[in-house]
């Protein structure tokens, strides 16, 4: 299994960033997945999900601001993110849901990306 994730820089407060991330070694479509991220000196936090039916699921921080897709025939996780601020500054990665595995926020991930960094700053 390899997840590629890339589309992250540098933004100021208020801009979007566009996160990608390549999914293979695995059948994507059947495979809830979700990005994550670590602030500086905080633990991984849950960021939005999106189920092999298509449904979504956001943490409150990011609703309304950020959308989670995929795209099947490229197996690809994409993440838009919209009016950006500085506590949106971390390392996002692209996970895969597994039955074991590292628990974040109460959800299990047997693989995790390398992750790409995100600053939000002026």
């Amino acid at each position: 299994v390899q997840l590629q994730a890339f589309g992250g820089g540098l933004v100021q407060p208020g801009g979007s960033l566009r996160l990608s991330c390549v999914a293979s070694g695995f059948r994507f479509s059947s495979f809830a997945m979700s990005w994550l991220r670590q602030a500086p000196g905080k633990g991984l936090e849950r960021v939005a999900d999106i189920m092999n039916d298509d449904r979504t699921a956001y943490a409150y921080s990011v609703k309304g601001r950020f959308t989670i897709s995929r795209d099947n025939a490229k197996t690809t996780l994409l993440l838009q993110m919209n009016e950006l601020q500085p506590e949106d500054t971390a390392v996002y990665f692209c996970a895969k849901r597994g039955i074991r595995g590292k628990v974040v926020d109460g959800r299990k991930y047997d693989y995790l990306g390398q992750g790409t960094l995100v600053t939000v700053s002026s």
